[in-house]
C-alpha cells in the first residue's frame, strides 16, 4: 500500500495556504487584484520601468503582466510611454491616481499579511518567511 498522502505534500499545502490568503485579500482589498496590487506596489517602490522588467520583478510572465498593466492603464492608475531607446518597449509608471490608491490600500495590504499569518507566533512568522524565501 502507498504511503503517499496528498494532505502532507508541499504543493498541496502551499495551494491551500494561497487559497486562504487570496480569500483574505479579496475581503480586505476589493479595489485591486493581488497581481494588480503587486504591479502597482513595485512601480511605486521603484519608479518607471519597462513592462517586461516589471514582470520579472514581480514574477509574472509576459502575457500576464501585459494583461495586468493594460487593466491598470485602463483604470487610469498608470502612465505609459514608449521607451525612447527602443520604441517596441513600453515604460510604465504609477501616476498621481495610482500612487494615491496605493497609499489608500497599503495599510490593508499589511493587515492581509498579518491575517494570513495570524495562526503563527511571532517567531514562527519570521521562520516561515525565512524558509519560504529560500524556496523562491
Amino acid at each position: 500500500m502507498d504511503n503517499y498522502r496528498l494532505d502532507e505534500q508541499v504543493g498541496f499545502i502551499l495551494r491551500r495556504v494561497n487559497q486562504r490568503h487570496l480569500a483574505i485579500f479579496s475581503q480586505h482589498m476589493p479595489e485591486l487584484t493581488p497581481t494588480q496590487f503587486a504591479a502597482l506596489a513595485k512601480l511605486v517602490e521603484l519608479g518607471e520601468m519597462s513592462q517586461n522588467e516589471l514582470g520579472r520583478k514581480i514574477a509574472m510572465d509576459a502575457a500576464t503582466i501585459k494583461g495586468v498593466a493594460d487593466r491598470l492603464i485602463k483604470r487610469g492608475l498608470l502612465n505609459v510611454r514608449r521607451n525612447p531607446d527602443d520604441s517596441r518597449r513600453k515604460l510604465l509608471c504609477a501616476n498621481i491616481a495610482g500612487v494615491a490608491l496605493y497609499q489608500q490600500v497599503v495599510a490593508a495590504a499589511e493587515r492581509i499579511s498579518e491575517k494570513t499569518l495570524s495562526p503563527l507566533s511571532s517567531a514562527e512568522k519570521q521562520e516561515l518567511l525565512r524558509l519560504l524565501a529560500k524556496l523562491k
